[in-house]
């Protein structure tokens, strides 16, 4: 049974940092691409950052770049989300997703973790 069970959210005041996880089981992920989605009330889910678990390789949302670091240890299993310079619209539930396709597309990924409450406040 796969599962990616996040952790690390919590709340902030604005300009702090947190470091999100997400542990990955129950299969091999190594030709998938690990996404962070973030989705807050009343609005779509939107693509955060993702990484390839086999190059490293990344890609971040254009308001993420410069902020936002995702990093992955394979012999952990786990990806992270290092969010520094946090704002207020920054709050939303957070969720880490693998997917076969390196995409943004959040219907492009198969398996999603339960999510993590990430409160900033001003």
């Amino acid at each position: 049974q796969v599962q990616l069970v996040e952790s690390g959210g919590g709340l902030v005041q604005a300009g702090g940092s947190l470091r999100l996880s997400c542990v990955a089981s129950g299969r091999t992920f190594n030709n998938y691409a690990m996404g962070w989605f973030r989705q807050a009330p009343g609005k779509e889910r939107q693509f955060v950052a993702r990484i390839s678990w086999s190059s490293g390789s990344t890609y971040y949302a254009d308001s993420m770049k410069g902020r936002f670091t995702i990093s992955r240890d394979n012999g952990k299993n786990t990806v992270y989300l290092q969010m520094n310079n946090l704002k207020p619209e920054d709050t939303a539930v957070y969720y880490c997703a693998a997917g076969r396709l390196q995409s943004v597309n959040p219907r492009e990924y198969s398996y999603w973790g339960q999510g993590t409450q990430v409160t900033v406040s001003s």
